[in-house]
C-alpha cells in the first residue's frame, strides 16, 4: 500500500465519497468525535459526508442530538449525544490537568471550582441556556483579557465534569445548558480498558488507515496506553506495514476497494488531516506550511483524489457566497473547473448561491 492509496482508504473510511445516506449525527458518530473550535466550519465538515444541510445540522446540534463540547484534547469538539458520558468518562481526567494548570493561574483550585460548578448548576437549572459572558456576570467574575482565560478554563472544566454542554445559539452566540437536562444519563458505565477499546475501534475503522501514533495524537492517550489498547483489539482490525510502520484500519474496509476520481472542497480543521500525527499520506511536506501552521491554525483544503492541491476561503455576501480558491502550483488553476460539481453540494448546503473565484 503506497500513500496515495492510504489517501484513498482514509476518504472512504471517512464516508467522504458518501456511499450510503448519513444522518448528522450518524457521521459524528461514526467518526466518534470531530475537532469543531471553527463552528462554521465544523458544520461544513457535517455537511460534506452527508447531505443535510447547515440548517438541519445547526438544529442537530441545538437539539443536542450532536453535542459541542471540549473531549479529548483540550478543544471543542463535536460528539454524538449517545457517545457523550462514556467518552467524558474516560478522557476527561486527562485533559481536566491543562483546565486544573490554567484555573490555578487565577488562584482557582479544586475546591473553588467545584463551589464554582455548583453556581453554574443553580443558574442553568430549568432549562435555562446562557451565554459564557452571562455566566460570567452572575460569577461576578470581569470581561478583561486576563479574566477571559480564567472564564474559558471555569466553563472547559464544568464541561468535562459532565456539568454543561452546548445550549441552543442566541442569534449568533453560544450558549451553555446542563448537560443531564438534554441527555440522559446511561444506567450502566464502561470501565476504562472498556471505554478506551471502544474509542481505538471508532477511531480505526473511521479514520484508518492510520497508525499507533496517530491514535495517540488523535485521542490524547500516551503511545503506551494507546500499545496495550491496540493489542487488545488487534483482532478486530486490518492492518498493514509499509516502511516499518504498522496501520490499522476496519474489517469493512477491503483493501480491493475501488478507486475514483473525486474533489472535496474540506473545511478548516477537517478530521481528514487533524486526526493524523502525520501527514504526508493527503499532503505533500513542501506544501504544509500553505495548509496549517506550527501553531496549529488549519486552512479550508482543496482535495483531489485524497490529495490537499490548494486552500479556500468563503466570504459570505448578501445573496450569494464567493468562494475564493488558492492552488499551490499556478498550472492547476485550471482545474476551477472542475470544482463546480463539488461546489453544488456546498450550495445545496448553505442554501444560497455559489460564486468562485
Amino acid at each position: 500500500m503506497t500513500h496515495q492509496e492510504i489517501s484513498h482508504y482514509r476518504l472512504i473510511s471517512q464516508k467522504l465519497y458518501k456511499t450510503t445516506p448519513c444522518s448528522p449525527q450518524e457521521i459524528v458518530r461514526h467518526l466518534g468525535a470531530m475537532q469543531a473550535q471553527d463552528y462554521a466550519m465544523a458544520k461544513w465538515a457535517i455537511g460534506s459526508r452527508c447531505d443535510s444541510s447547515e440548517k438541519a445540522i445547526e438544529e442537530a446540534v441545538s437539539s443536542a442530538e450532536i453535542i459541542r463540547t471540549h473531549i479529548l484534547r483540550p478543544t471543542w469538539h463535536f460528539v454524538a449525544s449517545d457517545d457523550i458520558y462514556w467518552m467524558l468518562d474516560v478522557s476527561a481526567p486527562q485533559v481536566k490537568r491543562f483546565t486544573a494548570s490554567a484555573a490555578k493561574k487565577y488562584g482557582y483550585d479544586d475546591k473553588k471550582l467545584d463551589q464554582v460548578n455548583s453556581q453554574i448548576e443553580k443558574m442553568l437549572s430549568g432549562n435555562n441556556h446562557l451565554t459564557r459572558d452571562e455566566i460570567m456576570q452572575e460569577l461576578n467574575i470581569k470581561k478583561t483579557s486576563n479574566e477571559d482565560f480564567l472564564s474559558a478554563a471555569i466553563m472547559m472544566n464544568a464541561e468535562l465534569d459532565g456539568l454543561v454542554c452546548n445550549g441552543r445559539m442566541k442569534g449568533k452566540q453560544i450558549t451553555y445548558s446542563l448537560l443531564e437536562e438534554r441527555v440522559a444519563k446511561p444506567k450502566n458505565k464502561l470501565t476504562k480498558e472498556e471505554a478506551l477499546a471502544k474509542l481505538a475501534l471508532r477511531y480505526f475503522k473511521s479514520h484508518g488507515p492510520a497508525t499507533l501514533l496517530d491514535f495517540s495524537w488523535w485521542s490524547g492517550f500516551p503511545p503506551t496506553t494507546c500499545k496495550s489498547t491496540i493489542n487488545a483489539i488487534e483482532l478486530q482490525l486490518n492492518s498493514i506495514e509499509i516502511d516499518n510502520q504498522t496501520y490499522w484500519f476496519g474489517n469493512d474496509i477491503s483493501v480491493e476497494s475501488d478507486f475514483r476520481e473525486s474533489v472535496h472542497f474540506l473545511p478548516a480543521f477537517d478530521e481528514i488531516l487533524i486526526s493524523y500525527k502525520t501527514r504526508e499520506a493527503s499532503i505533500l511536506t513542501e506544501h504544509q506550511s500553505k495548509a496549517f501552521t506550527n501553531n496549529g491554525i488549519f486552512k479550508p483544503i482543496i482535495l483531489e483524489n485524497g490529495k490537499v492541491i490548494g486552500t479556500w476561503k468563503r466570504t459570505i455576501k448578501k445573496d450569494y457566497a464567493k468562494i475564493e480558491t488558492q492552488f499551490f502550483h499556478e498550472s492547476e488553476s485550471h482545474k476551477k473547473a472542475i470544482l463546480f460539481e463539488e461546489l453544488k453540494a456546498f450550495e445545496n448546503y448553505l442554501g444560497t448561491k455559489i460564486v468562485i473565484e
